[in-house]
């Protein structure tokens, strides 16, 4: 059983608030926020007064990702804002500032995580597996949203599934970067249990339909 988790970059944003309730209606359960400070990824987009003002009108899982420099300087701002799971990439900073981060994160009652570029090894982040309780595989490179579906990151979430098997079975393996029907199935048969899908779920013509496919 998987989990979709739409990402709002691909949400109207003068309508955000009736996006946020259609997904509900539509089966969702959670929401991919993602934030990008136009340094550690070339593009902008939301900060966490945004987080903030999602959290009242939805009680929809926050998932939000941290596509920005040094984390540890804007963490307890979105663990406070409203975040439920708030992810951190392990190429932002250093080793030490990375687990302290995931350490301050979890403090604040938020459920860390920590994700990984297509070019960074599984490896990377093997320190930390027992510290998170979501890991991300990006399937494209990050900052942009409609890119094509990186099929060769399939070995490393199927690495990454099979070592949390080990250390950190209860941890969700999600991915994000062109998920749609096809390449989501491919995802879940490699260990994916949380698939993040932006333009394919918001311009589905059936949105119900297209949930329960992705989570069957």
């Amino acid at each position: 059983m998987a989990i979709l988790s739409p990402s709002i970059l691909s949400c109207d944003y003068m309508n955000m608030q009736r996006d946020f309730a259609a997904c509900k209606e539509a089966g969702c359960k959670w929401l991919h926020v993602d934030i990008m400070d136009g340094h550690f990824v070339p593009n902008l987009s939301f900060g966490y007064s945004l987080v903030q003002s999602m959290r009242p009108v939805t009680d929809l899982v926050l998932d939000v990702h941290l596509m920005i420099d040094t984390p540890i300087k804007y963490a307890e701002n979105f663990c406070k804002a409203g975040a439920d799971y708030l992810t951190i990439h392990v190429e932002a900073d250093t080793p030490e500032n990375i687990k302290k981060t995931l350490e301050l994160i979890r403090s604040l009652g938020v459920k860390p995580g920590i994700v990984v570029k297509p070019k960074t090894p599984a490896e990377a982040i093997a320190e930390y597996l027992p510290m998170v309780d979501l890991v991300l595989v990006m399937t494209v490179e990050p900052g942009f949203g409609g890119q094509k579906f990186m099929a060769d990151m399939m070995p490393k979430l199927k690495q990454l599934r099979g070592m949390l098997d080990e250390v950190n079975p209860a941890c969700h393996l999600e991915v994000d970067g062109g998920v749609d029907l096809v390449t989501g199935e491919v995802c879940k048969e490699n260990g994916a249990d949380v698939l993040v899908a932006g333009s394919a779920y918001f311009k589905a013509a059936d949105k119900p339909a297209f949930v329960k496919s992705i989570e069957a």
